[in-house]
């Protein structure tokens, strides 16, 4: 396989102010969680892995497609059904890099997002938000990918993927979600979850956003209870990297 590998991290939104003082903003969580799979993935080639942020809220402007060889996209606060000027554009965006073969890793609103322009209704869950550490029920494909029966991850969100896109298949569910990833060998990865979030970035959210009313007392207490509990977002980081690299390995 070639020995550089290009990725462009697609910024969707900016952490809340005592994440961003702590961990830096979501470019640099996202570049410490896929070094890390990276590390983990233990390849047995040297391979120069380099990282573009593009934060596309402010800054609309995307990478050119003949420049990086995947592209990831966060999370984000905003919603991915919306048909605000930057993410109907970020939509279009990203149906052109999938039809360009690029492989695309989708994060909680990046996987609404890939959803949404692979033709995939996207909305909100009538059912309520789904916090903190929760564990999924995998599905075949999905054992298979990441080698285990069980996965847990850690969730923020209300917005839902309604249906698995056209050639895709699902890799998880839970009582509240039925699609929780989708995938596409060598094209598309993506996840409901956050793998980059720990309890010291799920706390501040929580907390800021039970002061905010976002969150009832209720909603607030059993998302805190959950919000240190073990999960797998190292595997999953392990599993994206691996994607990426057999995506472009298949192009060597």
């Amino acid at each position: 396989m070639s020995s550089s590998l290009r990725i462009a991290v697609l910024v969707c939104d900016t952490p809340v102010q005592p994440v961003l003082e702590k961990y830096g903003d979501y470019y640099a969580i996202f570049q410490g969680l896929l070094k890390q799979g990276f590390q983990d993935l233990e390849l047995p080639e040297e391979l120069d892995v380099q990282f573009s942020g593009y934060h596309v809220v402010e800054n609309p402007q995307f990478p050119e497609l003949h420049d990086y060889d995947a592209v990831l996209m966060t999370g984000s606060k905003h919603d991915a059904w919306s048909n605000a000027d930057w993410i109907v554009n970020l939509t279009s965006y990203v149906k052109k890099a999938f039809e360009a073969k690029k492989p695309i890793v989708g994060i909680c609103f990046g996987h609404q997002i890939l959803a949404r322009a692979l033709g995939a209704k996207v909305g909100r869950n009538e059912t309520g938000w789904e916090l903190s550490v929760e564990g999924l029920d995998l599905t075949d494909e999905g054992k298979e990918l990441f080698g285990k029966d069980k996965l847990s991850i850690q969730q923020m969100h209300r917005d839902i993927v309604f249906h698995v896109p056209a050639g895709c298949s699902n890799l998880a569910t839970s009582p509240i979600c039925g699609v929780q990833g989708i995938y596409m060998p060598q094209r598309a990865l993506s996840v409901q979850g956050h793998p980059e979030f720990h309890e010291g970035i799920m706390t501040p959210l929580l907390e800021l956003r039970h002061q905010s009313g976002l969150f009832n007392d209720q909603l607030y207490k059993d998302g805190l209870s959950r919000a240190g509990n073990p999960h797998d977002g190292r595997l999953i980081a392990k599993t994206m990297v691996k994607f990426i690299v057999e995506a472009q390995s298949s192009k060597s």
